[in-house]
């Protein structure tokens, strides 16, 4: 996506060789414009599989997840990583380490939302190493529901996430694949 690429190379910031801060784009602000564009995008990518819900992981994901799952016209389900008093006892869960944040949470999905008659488009807004979207993917096996695919925004392809998750033979589909952040220069495949 060209303008997706135009946004990253105006608006993110490069904070190491390893990690691309894109605050104002998806992590913290958002362009509503984009963010549609986006959803109709990876709804026309997965338009043959026969979506029953998008799911995500609170809380950068929620927006892509959200427009792909209002184009589809199906409900968008988001694991959550902090547990409330009113959260489901009776959750699926895994815990996952986090690349950015330095910290390994919980992650929890309601069994009540996630079943084995689901058919499930999991997007995510960056793949680095992949450990929160392994966990999830881990919580979707375990629900029995049936993951039709992965769909990145941003896959830093100089990480080992996305060809871990595409060595499980799950398709993924990235808008944007960087593959290197070195001398502070953003480089895409």
């Amino acid at each position: 996506m060209d303008l997706l690429k135009e946004k990253i190379l105006k608006e993110a910031s490069i904070m190491t060789s390893d990690v691309l801060k894109l605050d104002a784009i998806l992590n913290h602000q958002v362009d509503p414009v984009l963010i549609m564009e986006m959803g109709r995008e990876f709804a026309r990518r997965y338009a043959e599989a026969t979506i029953t819900k998008v799911i995500t992981v609170e809380s950068s994901g929620i927006p892509i997840a959200f427009a792909t799952a209002l184009t589809l016209g199906v409900p968008l389900l988001f694991a959550r990583r902090k547990k409330t008093l009113l959260a489901d006892p009776d959750s699926f869960s895994e815990r996952v380490p986090s690349f950015t944040k330095g910290i390994v949470t919980d992650i929890m999905v309601s069994r009540q939302f996630l079943t084995p008659d689901d058919k499930v488009l999991f997007i995510d807004d960056i793949i680095a190493n992949g450990d929160a979207a392994r966990g999830l993917i881990k919580i979707i096996e375990r629900s029995g529901a049936e993951l039709v695919g992965l769909g990145i925004v941003v896959e830093k392809s100089f990480q080992a996430g996305g060809r871990t998750i595409r060595e499980q033979g799950i398709p993924v589909e990235s808008l944007v694949k960087i593959a290197s952040l070195d001398n502070g220069q953003i480089t895409f495949e």
